[in-house]
């Protein structure tokens, strides 16, 4: 089943923010609907970045476009779709010159799909731990539900109650007026009399009975509205506010809708109410009538909770976004966002059009030095049910653009607060007119405060802003927030990284993660609970011995994993944050060949290494850590691929593969070969004549040996070793079975010394004995050819002085004539990317 397929078949909320994502004009739905098969078979994230890929995929979209359209041409009653797929084509016509840009658009619509069913499995998933989905309510829910609807049975009985009234008083006034005009004796009259004054105090106390109970239900309706608005709009919001910076929360409006509607509709019952008891004092009135007294101060609490309750209906559904930005609240000058508002009164007989303006709230600009912006694009929308799945009122705006207002000479200029851009909070302002049976409300509403950037450069520090915000203020009209920004919490600013990486690789961080992480920012303590982290800490200071903050560490890993490592990340393969020293420990006490995976602390835009246990033969362990991967080596070739054809130098120069387990003792083809390239070199359309295999290849015992020493185990000081570009890089042996191969008249004198380089630890784990590493693991046990480097060979072995071996790296012939030899693998090839010459590892002549 395609993932379009699948998308069709969510739930109506989560099939409305499918609908919601394709009211944008970039990618049209009917496109993504007709070609979804072929859509879905494209690398359009290879795409965006290959213009030669982009230009081809671009050539084949406008052939399947015609060839749509074709079909459309033999089929009955499909006019329409003839002239919507030739102007869809025309329009993709614009992207002719840089097709990367269209991938980018396609590319960008795929992960939001995705996106989607990954909240609608998790909810799913949710739901079907509930064995009653009653029992998961929350109890200020319930109580909502059954104060509506005690509201709703009260104006039942008030509306037979105002019938019964009405005929009471035409009764009376029926038998009044017929007493007045009837010629009777003086006796009959006084007894007439005595009647019609009982009836008239029965009248009256029914009046003053009715005026009792709207006063009962106004202090009812009251306390609802408090729990409405004052704690579930407010805990809604508040959802929302975190969702947007990553929190797998419910941001459903469904229940509020319904809520406010029901509510509104029994004040406006209200209303009619006190109408028609103006019509019953118009026929009938009397000494001491209680409705002119006791009606005004009814009717105007009925309006000012009726006020009340439609100002606060008018919300932000939607928080502004931009359709390829880092997430909500990130809008940049020039650049197109959308942003949606609703109603929760859902009313369909409004006898007017509730036309919504949308402006910049401009009280930042009070502040001297903060930036001024004109909003263009379609700034008038009206509220209507068509826009909405579930009928609600809706206006959503796609196309608006923020513009720099020049003040004076233009720029920022100097800000009392001492702001930096990323540092300035602005508002979007929504404002529309509610009139309705006689009711006149002006409303308005505003977005969470937005952080507006002019080039992508800013985007990074401008959602360190957005998150900061969103983790610590719930007053959204706070946008001096950053002048005197409060430290966050440990607990907080745990639960704020793991949802970042909820977002980006579908798993949050485990306590283990975390505790690594507060380990790393405020030592070793027996609880974290109490300590703070500022924010200079998080997105200014440069972390110890490095030269970026906090903040850019850990967004370069978020984006390693949601471009590169989300699937793995997802399935728990990646330990991730693990100290060097705890990483000792926990490989130490594993069989041969136990390896893991973690982020490296040294590298400023996201790296991942792998690190693995082996014994010698007095079994004494040592724990390798290979020189990090970052995403210019995860763009072309992925991690699970690297873990399958890594190798290390073994004596006589045998390639070794030493990864045998994924911690804790899962067998590396079980964790990772569901993720292997199954791409061989005759299915690669750049490499047609080539069969090849990319192999990694590291000096013996690994890339960098790790010793024994003092270390802490988990500690600040623990983090990688910072990368030099000579001396410590590995060894990258490119392998090509049955391929012409590279050649080079030199050896290189750094890889030599990486192979003469060695270090191993001494200590033996308890949970082997000295002997146990004698015999390798069976993947460690490999058949390769006798055949051996003769003159290498010598020169490395161990008799060979020290002059021997500079004489031999200093030989410019060295390598002329020699052949290595190996045996081909069983497994399937491996695709060729030209790309790893360029990273700076040594490349050995090889020929077959």
């Amino acid at each position: 089943m395609t993932q379009w397929e699948r998308l069709q078949q969510l739930d109506t909320v989560y099939l409305q923010r499918a609908f919601d994502l394709y009211n944008r004009d970039e990618f049209p739905m009917e496109v993504r609907h007709y070609l979804a098969h072929w859509i879905e078979g494209q690398d359009w994230e290879r795409a965006s970045r290959d213009s030669s890929q982009a230009a081809f995929l671009f050539q084949v979209l406008l052939e399947n476009l015609d060839n749509q359209f074709s079909r459309f041409v033999q089929e009955k009653d499909s006019f329409l779709l003839q002239r919507n797929f030739r102007r869809y084509k025309q329009n993709f016509q614009k992207y002719q010159e840089e097709p990367y840009t269209l991938a980018m658009i396609i590319n960008w619509f795929l992960m939001k799909e995705r996106e989607i069913l990954n909240d609608a499995e998790l909810a799913q998933q949710v739901q079907t731990l509930q064995v009653q989905p009653a029992a998961m309510e929350l109890e200020s829910q319930r109580q909502v539900e059954k104060s509506l609807k005690d509201l709703k049975t009260k104006v039942e009985v008030m509306e037979h109650s105002i019938r019964c009234l009405e005929e009471q008083q035409d009764e009376f006034d029926f038998k009044y007026q017929t007493h007045r005009m009837d010629s009777c004796t003086e006796e009959e009259k006084k007894m007439q009399v005595e009647g019609l004054q009982k009836m008239l105090n029965a009248l009256d106390k029914c009046r003053r009975n009715f005026l009792s109970e709207i006063s009962t239900m106004l202090d009812a309706a009251d306390v609802l509205r408090s729990a409405l608005i004052d704690e579930e709009l407010v805990d809604w919001k508040r959802r929302q506010q975190k969702s947007c910076i990553g929190a797998p929360d419910d941001t459903s409006l469904e229940n509020l809708e319904k809520w406010f509607t029901q509510i509104i509709e029994c004040m406006f019952q209200l209303q009619k109410f006190l109408q028609k008891l103006d019509e019953l004092v118009g026929k009938m009135s009397y000494e001491n009538d209680p409705i002119p007294v006791r009606k005004p101060p009814l009717k105007s609490r009925v309006d000012t909770l009726l006020t009340h309750l439609i100002k606060s209906s008018f919300v932000v559904e939607t928080q502004p976004s931009m359709p390829q930005g880092r997430g909500s609240l990130v809008l940049r000058t020039n650049v197109q966002f959308s942003v949606k508002v609703r109603l929760l009164y859902k009313v369909s007989e409004l006898n007017h059009v509730m036309k919504v303006t949308v402006s910049v709230n401009n009280a930042a600009s009070q502040l001297k030095g903060f930036r001024k912006f004109n909003v263009l694009g379609t700034l008038s929308k009206a509220l209507n049910m068509a826009e909405s799945m579930n009928g609600g009122m809706v206006a959503d705006f796609r196309h608006l653009t923020l513009k720099d207002q020049k003040v004076g000479g233009g720029g920022k200029g100097i800000n009392d607060l001492s702001l930096s851009v990323a540092e300035e909070l602005h508002r979007i302002t929504f404002q529309t007119q509610f009139d309705y049976q006689g009711l006149s409300v002006s409303l308005e509403t505003f977005s969470l405060p937005v952080v507006v950037i002019s080039n992508s450069s800013q985007q990074q520090s401008a959602w360190a802003s957005v998150l900061w915000f969103n983790m610590l203020c719930s007053d959204p009209k706070n946008i001096k927030f950053f002048e005197t920004s409060p430290a966050a919490t440990w607990p907080q600013f745990g639960e704020m990284l793991s949802w970042q990486f909820l977002s980006c690789g579908k798993r949050g961080l485990d306590n283990d993660q975390l505790e690594t992480l507060a380990i790393k920012l405020f030592g070793k303590q027996q609880s974290y609970d109490n300590c703070k982290i500022s924010w200079t800490k998080f997105s200014k200071e440069n972390l110890p011995d490095t030269n970026f903050t906090l903040w850019v560490w850990l967004d370069g890993i978020l984006t390693l994993v949601k471009l590169y490592l989300s699937d793995l990340w997802s399935d728990g393969s990646i330990m991730g944050f693990v100290s060097k020293g705890k990483e000792r420990l926990l490989l130490k006490k594993k069989q041969n060949g136990t390896f893991l995976l973690r982020f490296s602390e040294s590298i400023k835009d996201g790296g991942i290494t792998f690190s693995w246990v082996q014994y010698a033969n007095d079994g004494t362990p040592s724990v390798q850590t290979v020189k990090p991967f970052t995403s210019t080596d995860l763009k072309q070739i992925a991690l699970p691929d690297i873990l399958c054809n890594f190798r290390i130098m073994v004596a006589e120069n045998i390639p070794v593969n030493p990864l045998c387990y994924l911690y804790p003792n899962t067998p590396k083809d079980q964790a990772f070969g569901k993720y292997y390239s199954e791409k061989t070199g005759e299915e690669n359309p750049y490499l047609k004549y080539l069969k090849t295999k990319l192999v990694f290849v590291s000096k013996e015992n690994g890339c960098s040996g790790v010793r024994e020493g003092p270390e802490s185990d988990l500690s600040t000081q623990d983090r990688d070793p910072p990368s030099f570009p000579d001396g410590d890089d590995d060894l990258l042996l490119q392998a090509f079975e049955k391929s012409p191969m590279f050649s080079s008249s030199t050896i290189d004198e750094d890889m030599l010394n990486s192979i003469l380089d060695s270090d191993s630890e001494c200590t033996v784990p308890d949970a082997f004995s000295p002997t146990a590493p004698h015999t390798s693991p069976s993947c460690l046990q490999h058949h390769f050819s006798e055949s051996a480097l003769d003159i290498l060979a010598d020169a490395l072995s161990p008799d060979t002085d020290v002059n021997t071996l500079h004489e031999f790296r200093n030989c410019p012939n060295i390598l002329n004539g020699i052949n290595l030899q190996m045996v081909p693998e069983e497994s399937d090839d491996f695709v060729l990317d030209s790309g790893f010459q360029d990273l700076g590892y040594p490349i050995m002549p090889l020929t077959p």
